[in-house]
């Protein structure tokens, strides 16, 4: 039986080839999409991240600027602040509208003010508008204003609510094309290995005894589809950050790592679960029904 039974695994052995590499393809693409989720994500935090909150000032007191400055800073939705002068209100008003008033006015006119960005996920109509009342309400006496753009965070908001529900829609498609693709091409493995599944039960082998080596090499075969696919996004994510650089500034390594992670299991999983389901199927046909 030892003997037939390692005839049989080495007459398979290409049918688990392709198993492996189709599983690999399959996986790669699931890492491709979650990879493009992932930016898309990153995107829309970059965004909303750079989306200024100016607080004019009416104090020109260094310490009382100091105060506002360093309470905005301690708050969990601050990201970046920012004191802006006379003389750099000044430069940035010139820089972005590109001229210079010098010889029109004697004075500035600009008032001083705190630049702040907030972190993505306070990035929303209520959290802003708690924001600005909690600023005002500590220091109103110092602040003559707080400008942000309102219809531009209503914007954003809107669209990363539409672009998430398009993306949950996509990710559970393509989480059932990942699955049934995998499960199939498992089952056309498994398929050339059925009579030695029904000889070994006929010679009264135990379901387990015969299901144990099998799903061991289903692990393996996982996991040797799963570092295939994780390599070959590794290799296709370095081409496409020296092709777009800007792909560097927006990557998230923590998430990135958990993709690949990601794409191993599920790999590991679903060969696992459906050696498992192929193994119980052809144990419970009659031998008539293999043929």
């Amino acid at each position: 039986m030892a003997t037939a039974g390692k005839s049989s695994l080495k007459r398979s052995s290409p049918s688990y080839v392709n198993s492996i590499v189709g599983v690999a393809l399959v996986l790669l693409m699931m890492g491709i999409m979650g990879w493009f989720f992932l930016n898309l994500k990153q995107v829309s935090t970059v965004f909303k991240e750079k989306i200024p909150v100016s607080a004019y000032l009416r104090t020109l007191n260094k310490d009382t600027i100091g105060s506002i400055q360093k309470y905005i800073a301690s708050q969990p939705y601050s990201k970046e602040v920012i004191y802006t002068d006379k003389a750099k209100a000044k430069e940035i008003y010139n820089k972005e509208n590109n001229e210079n008033w010098d010889k029109v006015l004697n004075e500035n006119p600009l008032p001083e003010s705190i630049d702040f960005f907030v972190k993505a996920q306070y990035v929303n109509k209520d959290s802003m508008q708690n924001i600005v009342s909690d600023i005002n309400k500590l220091f109103g006496n110092q602040i003559t204003e707080i400008q942000y753009q309102p219809s531009l965070v209503n914007q954003l908001e809107n669209n990363a609510s539409k672009v998430g529900l398009v993306c949950l829609v996509i990710a559970i498609i393509l989480c059932i094309i990942v699955i049934v693709s995998i499960d199939n091409t498992i089952k056309l493995a498994m398929f050339s290995n059925r009579f030695l599944i029904k000889t070994m039960q006929m010679v009264g082998a135990t379901r387990s005894f015969i299901a144990k080596p099998m799903n061991i090499r289903a692990i393996i075969n996982g996991l040797i589809s799963g570092g295939i696919a994780v390599l070959l996004m590794f290799v296709l994510i370095g081409w496409s950050e020296n092709q777009f650089p800007e792909l560097k500034q927006i990557r998230d390594t923590k998430l990135t790592i958990t993709l690949f992670g990601g794409m191993l299991i599920v790999g590991v999983l679903i060969s696992w679960f459906s050696t498992q389901r192929s193994v119980l199927k052809y144990l419970k046909m009659k031998l008539d029904d293999l043929y």
